[in-house]
């Protein structure tokens, strides 16, 4: 597997200049995917005041927030955030966006980065929140198939920086923001100046070192299966749902 390291050259290093130097009115995201993670995430930042669009593959969730455009949050975060645009229209959810936030299962990755591909810009910045294990470099393969020449930013979280659950198509809880978040880009040269932008939205955010750092330090593989064995009877027991 070989990946071809770009140059840290002055065009580069320009389109991050003029990301920061946006005023938060005009900083413009894009969330994809609707589930429990992407709708806290949107809600989040547009009651933050960012321009936020939010693309989801299937018109079924998707359509109640067309005709809203709106999420309701509570729990740590409450309010109400106006979105701009919700469609499973990728086109249209990214033209014009800075930043990327992608807020799907691992195993969506490949399938998000496909569908991308043919509309992403290289002054663009794709965040896998998380990356699991090798997300950046999958995502980066990806595109890489697909033909694409200029690449994006491609970043990935170490772990999600929520602990959330939806509520409705148009409602999520947020049981919890997560106080530290290891971020890495792929190259790692540009994780200080990706930082500078996305710490506007999240302060939360801190360097990773690299993308091997945070990838082999989310233990979801792990953790996740264990505690899901271990409260098998808890979870078919017919007293409720069971909140991981």
């Amino acid at each position: 597997m070989t990946i071809k390291i770009e140059k840290l050259d002055s065009r580069r290093k320009q389109y991050i200049k003029n990301i920061i130097k946006k005023d938060k009115k005009d900083l413009k995201f894009c969330v994809l995917g609707a589930g429990h993670g992407g709708l806290a995430m949107a809600g989040h930042l547009a009651i933050m005041g960012f321009n936020v669009n939010l693309y989801n593959r299937g018109k079924k969730r998707v359509r109640p927030l067309s005709h809203r455009m709106a999420i309701k949050l509570e729990g740590e975060i409450q309010g109400i955030g106006n979105i701009a645009l919700a469609s499973n229209n990728i086109k249209e959810c990214l033209d014009g966006v800075d930043i990327l936030m992608v807020s799907i299962p691992a195993n969506g990755h490949r399938f998000m980065a496909n569908t991308c591909a043919p509309y992403l810009k290289e002054n663009q910045i794709v965040i896998l929140n998380p990356g699991r294990t090798g997300g950046a470099l999958e995502f980066y393969h990806t595109l890489k198939k697909q033909g694409v020449k200029k690449f994006p930013f491609i970043a990935e979280a170490q772990t999600f920086i929520y602990a959330s659950r939806s509520i409705g198509p148009c409602h999520a809880k947020i049981f919890s923001i997560k106080n530290s978040v290891p971020l890495a880009t792929l190259p790692a040269y540009w994780i200080p100046g990706v930082l500078k932008i996305i710490k506007r939205a999240f302060p939360q955010f801190v360097p990773g070192d690299n993308i091997f750092k945070t990838s082999f330090n989310n233990i979801g593989a792990i953790f996740h299966p264990a505690l899901t064995v271990l409260n098998a009877g808890w979870i078919e027991a017919p007293h409720g749902d069971f909140e991981y």
